[in-house]
């Protein structure tokens, strides 16, 4: 799920990392609104509003809205440099890495506002948090190759209405092609998406409301625990493989001696 294989990703795959990242990017921006009233992965709100600001000519909010922004495509471009730079050195584990990364991040973000909470210090955490998901949504988007956009969910409604119609309209000329059950399992990928998003921001205000910061930094745990797990596995199989690798050698290499 986490890791860049050299054979092409099935939608298996992409619906298990949309059901893991989409949900912990909806937890996440619905923690986020109910600690600062402000949702950090909104860009088509917060750019709108941007444009709000420059007709009302607030220099700190307009100042405040364009770092959110900015912060955003920051995280979008980390995470994509650190992936170049992964699989440059074949690194497979690279996208695991990058989430760990956010985790880690994340956890201590959560803990310095649970011992050290100040309403005065609000919008430079958002700004982090918005950095966060650019990282968390380039992420899923490079992995999934743009079939899952953890935070976008603007642009997977719209896709999933052209899946959709794709689907209508096959069904429509029963058409029995390959194309048409391709966009059968988009549309699947989309929904899932759509409703992990959707089910980890209700839950995620839930989880905030009772349990603060407290939930935040649980989530941020989680998302370490699911890169190193992923990490321990990849290991495992690439050890299980080297072995069965050496086992037939081994025969082959006593025939000839023999």
């Amino acid at each position: 799920m986490l890791i860049k294989m050299k054979r092409e990703r099935s939608h298996t795959e992409d619906r298990y990392l949309a059901v893991w990242l989409a949900t912990a990017a909806g937890l996440l921006n619905a923690m986020a609104l109910g600690a600062f009233g402000f949702f950090p992965s909104h860009m088509s709100g917060n750019t709108s509003q941007l444009s709000s600001e420059v007709n009302n000519s607030d220099l700190r909010d307009l100042t405040f809205l364009g770092c959110l922004l900015i912060a955003f495509v920051t995280g979008a471009v980390t995470a994509r440099l650190a992936v170049i730079a992964g699989l440059k050195h074949n690194l497979r584990t690279i996208f695991c890495q990058v989430l760990v990364a956010e985790g880690i991040v994340l956890l201590g973000l959560s803990l310095f506002e649970i011992f050290f909470y100040s309403s005065s210090n609000n919008r430079e955490v958002l700004v982090l948090l918005s950095f966060l998901m650019g990282v968390h949504n380039s992420t899923s988007t490079q992995l999934s190759n743009g079939r899952v956009r953890a935070t976008h969910i603007t642009g997977t409604l719209t896709d999933a209405g052209i899946s959709f119609a794709s689907v209508l309209s096959a069904m429509l000329r029963r058409d029995p092609s390959k194309h048409a059950h391709t966009q059968k399992k988009q549309l699947k990928t989309h929904l899932t998406t759509i409703f992990s998003f959707l089910g980890g921001g209700i839950v995620g205000l839930w989880l905030f409301r009772h349990a603060g910061f407290h939930a935040m930094a649980a989530l941020g745990a989680v998302l370490i625990l699911l890169a190193l797990a992923s990490m321990a596995l990849t290991l495992i199989k690439v050890r299980g493989g080297a072995m069965a690798t050496r086992r037939q050698v081994l025969p082959q290499q006593s025939k000839k001696q023999g």
